[in-house]
């Protein structure tokens, strides 16, 4: 392969796995406090696509405040998820198979809901993204080139943002209060309620915080890609499950790396002439990774976990 495609490749991986990687925090932080999959996530993904779409195109909105919009709804549309589709599963000591279903069940209607919306307001269940957005006003949107590599600038800005975002993720459940209330939660929510802790507002804090990641995700895949229909959550959802399988089930730092991972694969086998098998490498690595290091990458046996 040559220098340039190589560098080319790897500037669009970097920028996709950043993409994945803030989907898939979203996937971790839940799991991480409820022990249960929330698969409504990848709805949740493509809402936040379709926020960030009417922001720039309907309320003629910069980027910047789209991305805001875009998190907004997608973390209040995870709460709204909270609230109907595990709540009341969770007060009826339902088990987590349940809740599982329930999410599954939840993440249909949001889809279909778009559905209708896309037709509503398109006539047709496409869209698109108007090209050269810029993220950020001050950064130019004609690609950057140098020799035979093209650089679109909006791609380094989404690397950026999702660093910037996940950094302050890390700070958040780290070295703040709520992060230790979160934590705590993680270990055992029946002692952090008898320290005084207010589990159901962890609980909320923590949909929300994992639908503005869906959310802002979903914006960005947009503004890289263009396309966006009520269904390309169904494009990143396995992806994100392995991501964060990959790095290990309820870690941050193994979700991002997960991401990045899974993108650099992906974008490794489109080059060389694999795409249509660009799946199945991820899926054979994801599968040699539970074969060796079931924990994942990043994670802990289940017995040392908190």
């Amino acid at each position: 392969m040559e220098i340039s495609v190589f560098l080319q490749q790897s500037i669009n991986a970097v920028s996709l796995g950043a993409i994945y990687a803030l989907f898939a925090l979203g996937y971790a932080l839940v799991f991480s406090i409820l022990g249960v999959l929330n698969l409504a996530h990848s709805a949740v993904f493509a809402w936040g696509a379709f926020f960030g779409l009417v922001a720039l195109q309907t309320l003629q909105l910069p980027a910047v405040a789209g991305l805001a919009l875009a998190m907004l709804g997608g973390g209040l549309l995870s709460v709204a998820l909270e609230l109907v589709a595990f709540r009341p599963l969770r007060r009826r000591n339902a088990s987590r198979i349940a809740q599982l279903i329930s999410s599954i069940g939840a993440g249909m209607l949001l889809v279909n809901i778009a559905q209708l919306i896309y037709m509503a307001l398109y006539n047709t269940t496409e869209a698109y993204y108007p090209q050269d957005v810029a993220l950020l006003p001050f950064i130019p949107t004609e690609p950057i080139i140098i020799g035979s590599l093209r650089i679109a600038p909006v791609r380094i800005v989404i690397l950026l943002l999702a660093l910037v975002i996940m950094v302050l993720l890390q700070y958040l459940v780290t070295r703040t209060r709520l992060g230790q209330q979160m934590r705590a939660v993680a270990f055992n929510r029946q002692t952090a309620s008898l320290l005084g802790i207010h589990v159901g507002r962890v609980f909320v804090l923590t949909f929300f915080l994992a639908g503005a990641f869906g959310g802002a995700a979903g914006m960005m895949y947009g503004i890289a890609f263009l396309n966006v229909t009520p269904f390309i959550g169904n494009n990143v959802a396995l992806i994100g499950l392995t991501a964060i399988v990959l790095g290990g089930m309820g870690s941050i730092q193994g979700a991002v790396a997960g991401g990045f991972i899974v993108a650099a694969l992906q974008t490794a086998s489109t080059a060389a002439g694999g795409s249509s098998y660009r799946d199945a490498i991820v899926f054979l690595l994801l599968f040699l990774v539970l074969l060796v290091r079931p924990q994942g990458l990043l994670g802990q046996p289940e017995n040392t976990r908190a």
